[in-house]
């Protein structure tokens, strides 16, 4: 390769610079009227009332099991092929993440194995739209109801995918999405909640300021109070000059999405020529916003050498994600086989909006060389 083609790199143009502009003429750059804006244009883009933006998607799902009231003791269903934040979420609260397997096809989790893994201590489900791809919410949605279990959406690789017509993030109690710089849109760092209940969002905003209200609320009131500290809170939130650059980008989302299908179509043109990789699923009962392209390499192939000889090559590529059960920090006894041979088998090839079809072409002459030569 004439010069290294990156795994994902986010695109930006002077939109951002101009918003960014704003907030820093104002005076106002912690969390504000920027963030504010940035909030209301999430909840008109998923037709969502209850929309908190925070520091990153982490915070989103600590806060919105906290204000679910889990708590010690308590154990919460988690999608297994997953980045370990989803599980860290659970024991932040003082609860015990259950791994669940996932679908092989949609390395979603599985709504079978969600159905073995109740108890009498089970107290909510995050299933994970792994990579853009949204989970089978209706029956999930269905197990939560006969079972009295809360659900929150782990949606941080897929805002903007939808399930049979609805947002990702939209159906559960809670929905939280990452705007981290592999994402579909960024702010470098950042999440957001969507919450059904106009109480768990209003409890989540305050915990993510320390438990009090906002400057900017306690700003444009006529009445002086002094805050008053009556429960744990964090330091969630996210800042005006991390909002301008949401601003900006959610005018990008329509059409990154498109352009993002376009080259995953692409690229599985050029896997199916392979005998060694398989392309990854997509399923008919929704729209996969890949913000990976993930596919799954033959087991005859070392994937972790396949990544080095690509790397050597000038295309940087990585796993997909984790098999959380196996993560030596959960001390877990769950057995996911499923996940754990995606998370062996799984390799995320280039993808991002500016990436070209030449440049794919040259990608897929080098791995089927590579892979042949393994």
């Amino acid at each position: 390769m004439s010069k290294m083609i990156h795994l994902a790199r986010p695109y930006f143009d002077s939109e951002e610079l101009v918003e960014i502009r704003k907030v820093l003429e104002s005076g106002w750059v912690s969390q504000g009227p920027k963030t504010k804006e940035f909030e209301e244009n999430v909840s008109k883009y998923l037709s969502a009332k209850n929309v908190v933006a925070l520091t990153n998607c982490t915070c989103a799902l600590h806060l919105s099991l906290l204000c679910l009231g889990i708590k010690k003791g308590d154990e919460v269903l988690v999608a297994d092929y997953t980045y370990p934040a989803t599980g860290h979420s659970v024991v932040y609260c003082g609860g015990k993440p259950v791994f669940v397997d996932v679908d092989p096809k949609t390395y979603n989790i599985s709504p079978d194995e969600i159905r073995k893994k109740i108890t009498k201590k089970t107290k909510a489900i995050i299933p994970v739209h792994t990579f853009g791809q949204p989970a089978e919410m209706d029956e999930i949605l269905e197990i939560a109801e006969e079972h009295d279990l809360k659900v929150v959406e782990d949606g941080a690789c897929a805002f903007g995918a939808k399930y049979k017509g609805k947002f990702a993030g939209t159906m559960g109690d809670v929905g939280c999405y990452s705007f981290h710089a592999r994402k579909g849109i960024t702010t470098g760092e950042g999440g957001m909640v969507v919450a059904r209940d106009r109480e768990i969002a209003e409890h989540i905003r305050k915990l993510s300021v320390f438990g009090i209200v906002t400057a900017w609320n306690r700003e444009n009131t006529d009445e002086f109070v002094v805050p008053e500290f009556n429960e744990i809170g964090y330091n969630f939130k996210m800042s005006d000059i991390t909002a301008a650059v949401g601003v900006a980008q959610l005018k990008k989302l329509d059409y990154i999405i498109k352009r993002k299908i376009e080259i995953a179509r692409y690229w599985d043109e050029k896997l199916e020529k392979m005998s060694l990789i398989n392309s990854p699923y997509n399923s008919p009962d929704g729209l996969h916003i890949y913000q990976s392209y993930v596919a799954l390499v033959d087991k005859k192939i070392n994937r972790n050498r396949l990544i080095e000889l690509l790397r050597k090559e000038g295309i940087q590529a990585q796993i997909g994600t984790y098999a959380s059960h196996v993560q030596p920090v959960y001390g877990s006894k769950d057995k996911c086989p499923n996940s754990l041979e995606i998370f062996n088998k799984a390799i995320a090839l280039p993808m991002f909006y500016t990436l070209e079809e030449a440049e794919i072409d040259e990608m897929a002459i080098v791995l089927e060389r590579t892979l042949e030569g393994m």
